[in-house]
C-alpha cells in the first residue's frame, strides 16, 4: 500500500507522518487554520493604526445622524441612499438615477486610489483601512480586554472548561455581538431617515428589509470579524493575489534588513536579530518578515514597532525591520517618516500615470457635477398611431413628456418647438402656434405629460410637408436652466 506524507508544521519544525494513501479524505487536502494569537505592541505603526481605526468607525457611525439643510420637503440627512425615490444624497450634492455616471467615475477614483497607494506603500490599504483590518482590529481589543494578551489568550485556549472560562468567553462574544448590530444598524440608518428609524425601531415597528440587513450584517460581522479573520485576507480578498502586479522596486514595503540582521542569535559576534520572534507574534496574518516579500503581508508595520522596542532595550540601532523598498534605497537605521519620505521615490512613471488619470477623472466629475442642469427632459414619440389626420387638415403626433425637477421649489417649464407653424397642447391647456406651452412640476418631483403637437398638412406656400420632419423640443425654466430633445414630426405620405 503506498504510503503518502502529510506535512503538519510545529513551531519545533515539520512533522512528516505516512498515512494510507486510501485512507486519506478531502480533508487532507488541505491546511487548517492555526489561530492566530495577537501579541499587544505599542510604537509609532500602532498609534496610527489607532488612529486610523478611530477615526473611520466614528465616521461609519456617526455620519447617518449628521443633518444637512436642503429646504422644504427635501431630507435632512447629510448622506441618504434613497431608495425609494430613487435618489442618493450626499451633503450639497443630489444624484439622481439619471445620474449614475457618477457611481462609475468614483468606482474608477477608488480603483485607481487603490492601485497608487499600492504602488507608493504596497498594502497600506490592507493594513490601515479596509473594512476587514478595522472590525478585526476593534474585535482583537474586546478579546484582549476579557482575555487578556496573548499568553493568557493560549492558556485559557488550553484551559478546560470552567466558570471563569465561560465568563470570559461569554462576555468576548456578547460584545462581538453588540458591535455587529451597531455595524448593522448603522448600515441601515444609510438607507432611510436615522432618526426616524430609530424611533420606528424602539417602538416596536421592526420592517423586514431594515431587519433582514441588519441581521444579516449583524453576523456576517460577527463571524468575519471575531472567526475568519486573517483568513479573508489571505484567501477570500482577491487584493493578496494580485497586488504583485501593482507594485515595483520603488514602492515602500515593509523589509527585513537580513544583511544587518543575519546570522542570528543573542552571543557576540552574531547579526542584531535575536531571534526573539517578537516581530513574528504581533503580526496579525501570524507572517515571519524575516522570511521576505509575502503576499500576506498587509504592510500595518506593528513589526517595526516590535522590533525597534527590542532594538531600544538592546542599545541598538533601530530598523532592522523597516519601511524599504526593494531597490534598498532607505539606509540602514533610516525608519522614521522623515527619513523614508527624503530617501523614498515617489515620482516615478507608475505614479504619475495614475495621478494623471485620477486628476482627469476627478476633473470630468467636477466639471459635470459644476455645470449640470437642474432639469431634465425626456421625451418619447407615440407608435400607435404615428400621426392621426385631423378634420381641418392638420396632423396631430403624439408625445410623452417628462419632465425632472432637480430643484425643491415648484417650478413652471416653457416648452417649444422649434417650428413657428406647430401648436403644443396637453388635456389642460392650449399654446398658441409658436409660444411656449407652460408645464408645471412639483417639488423634486418627476412629472409626465401627454403632449400633442399640431400643424397644417401643407406649408404657407402651399407646400405639402414632408413625412418626417426633423424637430427640437426645448424647455427653460424660470431661471434660464434649459434642455432640449431632438425628435421627428411624421406625417402622410405624399398623395
Amino acid at each position: 500500500m503506498p504510503k503518502i506524507d502529510i506535512r503538519e508544521e510545529h513551531d519545533g519544525g515539520v512533522d512528516f507522518t505516512p498515512v494510507d494513501s486510501e485512507s486519506i479524505s478531502l480533508w487532507h487536502l488541505f491546511e487548517a487554520r492555526k489561530p492566530v494569537y495577537q501579541a499587544k505592541v505599542k510604537g509609532t505603526f500602532r498609534n496610527l493604526k489607532w488612529m486610523v481605526m478611530g477615526l473611520l468607525l466614528g465616521i461609519y457611525y456617526l455620519l447617518p445622524w449628521v443633518r444637512w439643510e436642503r429646504g422644504v420637503g427635501a431630507p435632512d440627512q447629510a448622506i441618504l441612499v434613497d431608495t425609494i425615490n430613487r435618489k442618493f444624497y450626499f451633503f450639497f450634492i443630489e444624484l439622481w438615477p439619471q445620474e449614475v455616471f457618477y457611481f462609475t467615475g468614483l468606482l474608477l477614483l477608488a480603483a485607481l486610489g487603490l492601485f497608487f497607494a499600492t504602488s507608493l506603500f504596497g498594502r497600506v490599504w490592507c493594513g490601515y483601512a479596509c473594512p476587514q483590518t478595522v472590525w478585526t482590529d476593534l474585535f482583537l481589543t474586546v478579546e484582549r480586554f476579557f482575555e487578556g494578551d496573548r499568553m493568557a489568550q493560549m492558556k485559557l485556549a488550553k484551559a478546560p472548561w470552567s466558570f471563569d472560562k465561560v465568563r470570559r468567553k461569554a462576555a468576548k462574544h456578547a460584545v462581538w455581538l453588540l458591535i455587529g448590530l451597531a455595524t448593522g444598524g448603522a448600515w441601515v440608518f444609510y438607507f432611510q431617515d436615522a432618526p426616524t428609524l430609530w424611533r420606528d425601531m424602539l417602538n416596536g415597528d421592526f420592517y423586514f428589509i431594515p431587519t433582514f440587513w441588519m441581521v444579516f450584517l449583524t453576523f456576517s460581522t460577527y463571524l468575519m470579524a471575531g472567526f475568519a479573520r486573517e483568513q479573508v485576507c489571505t484567501y477570500m480578498c482577491p487584493y493578496a493575489r494580485f497586488q504583485g502586479a501593482m507594485f515595483d522596486e520603488e514602492s515602500l514595503i515593509v523589509t527585513y534588513d537580513k544583511a544587518r540582521g543575519e546570522p542570528r542569535g543573542k552571543q557576540e559576534g552574531v547579526g542584531d536579530c535575536v531571534d526573539c520572534r517578537r516581530c513574528v507574534v504581533v503580526c496579525p496574518v501570524g507572517i515571519d518578515i524575516r522570511d521576505g516579500q509575502q503576499y500576506r503581508c498587509i504592510n500595518c508595520a506593528l513589526c517595526v514597532d516590535a522590533c525597534n522596542a527590542v532594538m531600544d532595550k538592546l542599545e541598538r540601532s533601530r530598523g532592522l525591520i523597516r519601511y524599504n523598498n526593494l531597490a534598498g534605497t532607505i539606509p540602514c537605521g533610516k525608519a522614521t517618516f522623515k527619513d523614508v519620505w527624503q530617501h523614498a521615490r515617489f515620482v516615478r512613471p507608475r505614479t504619475v500615470i495614475y495621478g494623471l488619470i485620477m486628476a482627469v477623472v476627478a476633473g470630468v466629475m467636477l466639471w459635470a457635477l459644476l455645470t449640470k442642469s437642474l432639469i431634465d427632459m425626456n421625451l418619447v414619440h407615440s407608435r400607435n398611431p404615428l400621426f392621426v389626420s385631423l378634420s381641418d387638415g392638420s396632423v396631430r403626433n403624439t408625445y410623452t413628456v417628462r419632465l425632472i425637477n432637480k430643484t425643491w421649489d415648484a417650478k413652471t417649464y416653457y416648452l417649444r418647438m422649434d417650428r413657428p407653424d406647430v401648436t403644443l397642447r396637453t388635456a389642460q391647456q392650449t399654446a398658441v402656434a409658436g409660444d411656449a406651452l407652460p408645464l408645471t412640476v412639483k417639488a423634486g418631483k418627476v412629472a409626465e405629460y401627454t403632449l400633442f403637437a399640431e400643424r397644417p398638412r401643407y406649408t404657407h406656400a402651399g407646400e405639402l410637408y414632408p413625412n418626417h420632419m426633423a424637430v427640437t423640443l426645448k424647455v427653460t425654466d424660470e431661471d434660464g436652466d434649459t434642455d432640449s430633445y431632438e425628435t421627428v414630426f411624421i406625417g402622410p405620405n405624399e398623395e
